[in-house]
């Protein structure tokens, strides 16, 4: 099933189906309800770029080399940025308005340019340290800008496309809150990166704990139109534990993204009774 031209698909109607599995993926030839020109431009220039290749090779060597957490690198950044893409059209197709490019004099086409930027380099900081690596990202996202940038736009333009960028990458995983729209796609985004395996809580190596129960209880993680908001968030579970993932990761990034409003959040646990008689389905909403 798939959503029709009326409304969304019914997320419980069949818990082993994936109505927007072609859908996670951001496509440059689909129809958006934003410009894009400019956008898939950059994308075409950043999937072909050797420094980054690089940064994401190397970012992933401390988180994960040697302090044994999950991915951080390339694969971790494609699902952050084709779903930071996925939920700004939703957000955009249901008529949110965007703050960070407008109050800088940007134009409309830029916002999802610095949302792709933002989420292509928020964890190269991880090069330095994993701990407070935001921070690190900074000075290393700003270089990388300068000489990236001046490709695409003149002086004034690239100032404050950089500022935007700086601004969303340090707000992903910080105490700083977002102060725009922009940098809260990216926070929520990086947070939707959960499904089985790629928790971004990390957990004990053999563990038994609830970390571990918990990051190996999300199965699927689905963007949507929503019925009472723009996007929809539905998480598909085979443990109730998964809810300890979606709490204590993903509610907090939602949280102060100034997109508290406009995102609904479903958790489906799809389990087996106790006397195996059959599935129940159980919907949290949250």
């Amino acid at each position: 099933m798939t959503d029709s031209p009326d409304g969304p698909a019914d997320p419980d109607a069949d818990p082993d189906a994936d109505p927007d599995a072609d859908r996670h993926e951001y496509h440059p030839d689909r129809e958006h309800a934003f410009p894009d020109d400019r956008l898939n431009e950059m994308l075409d220039r950043i999937e072909s770029n050797p420094e980054i290749t690089a940064y994401l090779e190397a970012q992933n060597v401390n988180p994960v080399d040697r302090k044994g957490y999950n991915d951080h690198g390339a694969k971790h950044v494609e699902i952050v940025r084709d779903r930071a893409l996925r939920l700004y059209d939703l957000l955009k197709a249901g008529g949110v308005e965007f703050n960070g490019a407008r109050q800088q004099g940007l134009d409309e086409a830029d916002e999802p340019v610095i949302i792709a930027l933002a989420a292509t380099l928020h964890d190269i900081g991880h090069v330095v340290h994993r701990h407070d690596h935001p921070y690190y990202s900074i000075p290393l996202a700003a270089d990388f800008l300068d000489d990236f940038l001046p490709s695409f736009y003149g002086v004034p333009e690239r100032v404050r496309i950089k500022a935007e960028v700086l601004h969303a990458i340090l707000c992903h995983h910080t105490e700083e809150q977002p102060l725009t729209r922009e940098a809260g796609v990216v926070r929520i985004a990086d947070g939707l990166d959960m499904e089985r395996g790629r928790s971004r809580v990390p957990y004990e190596e053999g563990g038994r704990g609830i970390n571990t129960v918990s990051s190996q209880a999300i199965e699927r993680v689905s963007l949507r139109k929503g019925e009472e908001t723009p996007a929809q968030v539905v998480i598909r579970m085979n443990n109730a534990a998964g809810v300890y993932q979606v709490d204590s990761l993903l509610k907090a990034k939602i949280e102060g993204s100034l997109l508290e409003d406009q995102i609904r959040t479903v958790a489906i646990n799809t389990h087996r009774d106790g006397d195996g008689n059959g599935s129940i389905v159980d919907r949290i909403e949250l």
